[in-house]
């Protein structure tokens, strides 16, 4: 065998072990858990159409425990009292939304006076 070959097969032995010393390369996916929310607590982010003008104000709002965000791209939306099928008040637990936009933040949806009643104004982002 001459000097070549020797290094190069030296340098390809030594190849191998590099390689075999590092392992593989394991791309792992992380799944981040969605907020859940309580019992109780609607989940579905169903406001009711602008033109429904209620007679009584809604309940105070509920406090809600805010969990960490998935990441900074998320923005927490708060929950808010949606009327229900029959009528009557449900609360609609907040969640983590993504931004549509850098830099842009969101004014929740809330209840207004109207002049025989109240009114739901949706949330936005601006």
């Amino acid at each position: 065998m001459n000097v070549c070959m020797k290094i190069g097969l030296l340098t390809l032995s030594a190849g191998c072990l590099a390689v075999l010393a590092t392992g593989c390369v394991e791309h792992r996916v992380v799944y981040v858990p969605t907020y859940q929310a309580p019992p109780g607590y609607y989940a579905t982010p169903a406001s009711p159409p602008p033109q429904v003008v209620v007679a009584q104000p809604p309940p105070a709002p509920r406090v809600e425990v805010i969990p960490a965000p998935p990441s900074p791209a998320y923005v927490w939306l708060p929950g808010y009292w949606s009327l229900g099928a029959g009528g009557g008040w449900v609360w609609v637990g907040g969640h983590y939304a993504a931004r549509p936009r850098p830099n842009v933040a969101y004014y929740p949806g809330h209840w207004a006076r109207h002049s025989h009643g109240y009114i739901w104004v949706g949330g936005y982002w601006r």
